[in-house]
């Protein structure tokens, strides 16, 4: 099944922002209190995260939820 692409940009987004942080993948979900396999699920377009997963993903990398979307 192809990746929607609304999917692929957040996570494109997410990685950016981590990524700008210098942070890994467990770095980040450590932070985040989240599997790193599900991190790597949100960046690679596979997981459709809750709306409580998308706040606590911007909380953690400081910027607005509307961030991530755009």
């Amino acid at each position: 099944m192809p990746i929607p692409p609304h999917r692929a940009a957040f996570g494109a987004r997410v990685r950016e922002l981590r990524n700008e942080h210098g942070w890994s993948q467990e770095d980040f979900a450590h932070r985040a209190e989240l599997d790193r396999t599900y991190v790597s699920g949100i960046e690679r377009g596979r997981r459709n995260p809750t709306l409580d997963i998308i706040y606590r993903l911007a909380q953690t990398l400081g910027v607005p939820a509307s961030d991530l979307l755009a």
